[in-house]
């Protein structure tokens, strides 16, 4: 189901449409990472989510509209299009709203000893309100593909996950050619969901700590930052509310994995309780699904093509107090740089939004200054 598009919306989520392209390399003797911003303290007439980053309640925001099928402007007033102070006003979706979030959390406290088993997304399945009747066509026709939101134990007769590891390896050039690239410089586009423009976009990355991508915006650049520790989003204050932002949480954990997967050489050690569940399909390809756990514990998957080794799919999660956003990032069009084959496009697919970053021309073991990697500045007004 393709979520219903306006400028308003992509307005309202463009925080998270921007993190969605942090990427993050593992790196030592960087400042420590800074407190994230609050809710309360960013927002006005925030009254039930408060004491959560910013970016998780931007994140919560999309879980709400990817959960309804709506826009923004359905729990805030029309105004509040193109002015970011009208979306502190009431409606009474916006009442319904939070008392949704208060029965939601009295459930799952009452009936799973606080778990979070119910969400928006359970009931609602992205209609504005629940179906209570059982639908006939959707009963006996054929099912929809389901995959599994986490595979609990290495499936029978799949082969271990260091094999297929060990096999994306050498898919990509070998642990040689690996260790020799130590850092790249490239130049692309980068395209939204529901748009036809390209932006032109700048990426740099340095082995092992490094990297920051800077999409040139007619309103200004859109740049995404890490320095190892710290992490951070800049964005035009047209574009978002909050224009400079650290990532915390699950965003820099997200992030370091991103940069890993350019630098892979140790991929194995990036996450724990590797496993492999049952072989899927992606695009008629049949494909090796391997489950591993961030530090925070939450799953990701990686999906590798059974021919060729390569990467193919990785899906993600972010907490929010609503529920878990998950994000997906597909591989595609592989070439060969300094003996290393890399992705020249990538497709970041999140709640509510789409993006693709298609490189042009890469430049294997450039010099990078080390400022390129610094704290962006706070976008100007």
């Amino acid at each position: 189901m393709q979520l219903p598009f306006t400028k308003a919306r992509a307005t309202c989520v463009a925080a998270f449409a921007v993190a969605a392209f942090a990427v993050a390399l593992t790196a030592s003797g960087q400042n420590t990472p800074e407190k994230p911003l609050m809710s309360e303290q960013a927002f006005k007439n925030v009254r039930v989510l408060k004491g959560i980053p910013v970016s998780e309640f931007m994140a919560t925001m999309g879980f709400f509209s990817a959960s309804l099928g709506e826009n923004c402007t359905h729990c805030h007033v029309e105004e509040s299009g193109g002015n970011w102070d009208r979306y502190a006003d009431d409606n009474a979706n916006k009442e319904t709203a939070r008392r949704m979030i208060g029965m939601m959390g009295a459930i799952n406290k009452s009936y799973f000893g606080g778990r979070r088993v119910l969400t928006c997304y359970s009931c609602h399945r992205g209609l504005d309100r629940p179906k209570v009747i059982p639908n006939l066509a959707e009963l006996y026709g054929p099912p929809l593909p389901q995959g599994e939101d986490e595979i609990a134990a290495q499936a029978p007769k799949a082969p271990p996950a260091d094999q297929v590891l060990d096999k994306y390896i050498q898919a990509i050039g070998g642990s040689g050619k690996l260790a020799a690239l130590t850092s790249f410089a490239a130049k692309g586009t980068s395209q939204a969901y529901g748009e036809t423009d390209k932006y032109p976009a700048d990426l740099f990355a340095k082995a092992p700590a490094a990297r920051t991508l800077i999409v040139h915006t007619p309103n200004g650049d859109a740049t995404t930052t890490f320095d190892g520790r710290g992490g951070w989003t800049a964005a035009p204050h047209t574009d978002r509310p909050v224009p400079l932002l650290p990532l915390t949480g699950d965003e820099l954990e997200a992030a370091k994995l991103d940069a890993e997967l350019c630098f892979p050489m140790r991929i194995k050690q990036a996450l724990t309780e590797w496993r492999v569940g049952v072989s899927e399909t992606i695009d008629n390809r049949p494909v090796e699904v391997v489950q591993g756990r961030t530090p925070r514990h939450t799953a990701v998957r990686l999906y590798f093509d059974k021919q060729s080794g390569l990467l193919v799919r990785l899906i993600r999660y972010t907490d929010s107090p609503v529920g878990l956003n998950p994000t997906q990032i597909d591989y595609a069009d592989y070439r060969e740089v300094a003996g290393v084959k890399m992705p020249f496009r990538w497709t970041v697919t999140w709640l509510d939004g789409r993006s693709i970053v298609q490189l042009t021309e890469v430049q294997p073991n450039a010099a990078i200054e080390a400022a390129r990697f610094e704290k962006p500045a706070e976008p100007a007004k």
